[in-house]
């Protein structure tokens, strides 16, 4: 970020929670459009002159995702929530709205760290020895960038497992629930678009994302031996084969 500042760039675009704070914190001055999954004004993005951008809320729909979740595995009440400690923002906000769905659904919820690959393996042998019935992957940066292996891991210990992207899915992993990344993203892009010709932050309101999507990978569903449920509202978007 220093180095974006001495270049003395037109305008940063952020698209982590993490690389849109470390902006605000370098620069009053440059633009700065992000694209993030939490709520902007609780990390005051809000009403400043030089931040505008996307917010996605995927702390929000959390809980969302174990209710989501807990439709396709009924025949268990012990759930494991994985955050990122080196997001303790993150991590400490999606805990807590995750606790609160669990505690009023009647759950048993395990909450477990990772923040690197050597921690990955270890956190899948926790898991089976818990015995936990379902896993939600906390939204963060680092998941997302090992979503394949994530996704093998799910396979491979036999777990099933939601995070908020169609990529996960797509990678083999049960489903994903969470907000539309492409036109988050393309959003973005506009907004950065329309700073570049000229306009200022202040005057591009912060957006939130409000197309919610689920997708279910049907190999996965029938290598876990579970069924999608008919008469319950789980209604994907897409079913991948």
């Amino acid at each position: 970020m220093a180095d974006l500042i001495q270049r003395r760039v037109a305008v940063i675009v952020a698209t982590t929670t993490p690389a849109t704070l470390a902006a605000k914190a370098a620069t009053t001055t440059i633009p700065i459009v992000f694209q993030i999954g939490s709520n902007p004004a609780e990390l005051d993005l809000v009403g400043r002159d030089n931040i505008t951008g996307v917010a996605q809320l995927d702390v929000a729909i959390a809980p969302m995702q174990l209710q989501q979740l807990r439709q396709l595995v009924p025949a268990t009440d012990v759930f494991a929530l994985l955050v990122n400690p080196n997001s303790p923002g993150l991590a400490t906000r999606t805990t807590r709205a995750m606790q609160a769905a669990a505690e009023a659904l009647r759950l048993k919820l395990h909450i477990l760290n990772a923040s690197s690959e050597r921690d990955l393996d270890a956190v899948f042998e926790r898991i089976v020895a818990l015995r936990v019935g379902g896993l939600v992957i906390g939204s963060d940066p680092f998941f997302a960038g090992h979503l394949e292996a994530l996704a093998a891991l799910t396979v491979r210990h036999r777990v099933p497992a939601i995070f908020t992207t169609r990529e996960f899915v797509l990678a083999g992993g049960l489903m994903s629930y969470g907000a539309n990344q492409i036109d988050a993203y393309r959003q973005t892009g506009v907004n950065a678009a329309r700073v570049l010709k000229g306009e200022k932050p202040r005057d591009i309101p912060a957006q939130l994302g409000t197309k919610i999507e689920l997708f279910i990978n049907r190999r996965s569903v029938n290598a876990l031996g579970l069924k999608i449920p008919t008469a319950l509202n789980l209604h994907p978007d897409e079913l991948i084969e």
